[in-house]
């Protein structure tokens, strides 16, 4: 990618203090070409996982001839194949993202920084990646691949980013199911301040149930988590739900434990629909998250 062309969220220089690490999948997935994941394929040449007792019209190459000659039984050996990662990131566009304090980036500038980041990761690892840019019932989407010219189109659209007016997710998930004609991993970013949260965990199911790895980063903003102590605040719904003037200290207990009691919902209803749970804090550089993230999965 040349430098005039090059994303704004994407910095190389930062980004070589991650240059040994690479995304790994904890699931068994699909792919083209070997590499380093492991394929729901088996009989390849991959590590030897186990025996099977031989069919009629299987390739006799497969066989364990030693294994016939000393019981008299024929069995074929099967391997546990390596292939490459198809992971489609999946972004939340709702104004709910927009959110951020006057010291921190938004919620959707750190996804953009997180996101573009990752792709960089994952198209370096020679795998391939896609996009979703979802806004309520529509998404927008890239098919996975590996090109340098497809890498730099998707950053690209990342940094064009805009967000629109809707409390809903699901739908456009679903329409995202349903586009995808090979399975991989699904990596959601989100805030997951919807109105339809446990449809949207519903849509993430079908991915669940067709053997899709699925992580869900929920994102938050500290600023949401506690009231600021201004004696007087005017609260502004960032999904035209209107604006609510009052002390902050009448209502932060109340708030407090109603946010909390929010993200604990989700974190369950991801555990609950077979998704790996990060939750994510804009207070911690984006590389933070990322390396942390990463040295995670690895184990």
């Amino acid at each position: 990618m040349s430098v005039a062309s090059r994303s704004r969220y994407l910095d190389l220089k930062a980004l070589s203090a991650l240059g040994h690490m690479r995304f790994t999948t904890r699931r068994r997935i699909e792919g083209s070409f070997s590499g380093r994941h492991a394929s729901r394929q088996q009989g390849g040449a991959g590590e030897f996982v186990d025996f099977r007792e031989y069919s009629g019209g299987e390739d006799l190459r497969r066989l364990d001839w030693k294994l016939l000659a000393r019981t008299g039984k024929a069995f074929v050996r099967l391997h546990q194949d390596e292939t490459n990662l198809l992971c489609t990131l999946a972004i939340d566009g709702s104004h709910s993202m927009n959110f951020g304090g006057s010291h921190r980036d938004s919620k959707l500038q750190y996804v953009q920084y997180l996101s573009t980041a990752l792709s960089h990761i994952i198209a370096r690892g020679q795998d391939q990646v896609g996009l979703a840019l979802v806004w309520g019932d529509e998404v927008e989407t890239l098919p996975p691949a590996g090109t340098p010219s497809h890498l730099a189109h998707l950053q690209e659209r990342i940094e064009r980013l805009a967000t629109r007016p809707t409390t809903h997710l699901a739908g456009g998930l679903r329409t995202l199911f349903e586009r995808s004609t090979r399975r991989g991993v699904l990596l959601l970013m989100s805030d997951f301040l919807v109105d339809d949260l446990e449809q949207v965990f519903a849509a993430l199911r079908l991915f669940r149930h067709s053997s899709w790895e699925v992580v869900v980063m929920h994102v938050l903003h500290p600023d949401e988590e506690r009231l600021p102590t201004a004696t007087a605040c005017r609260f502004e719904g960032m999904e035209d739900e209107g604006r609510v003037d009052c002390s902050p200290a009448d209502i932060r207990a109340i708030y407090e434990e109603h946010f909390a009691a929010h993200v604990e919902t989700v974190r369950l209803l991801a555990l609950a629909a077979g998704c790996d749970y990060r939750l994510v804090s804009t207070a911690i550089p984006y590389l933070h998250t990322l390396g942390g993230f990463l040295v995670e999965r690895a184990g």
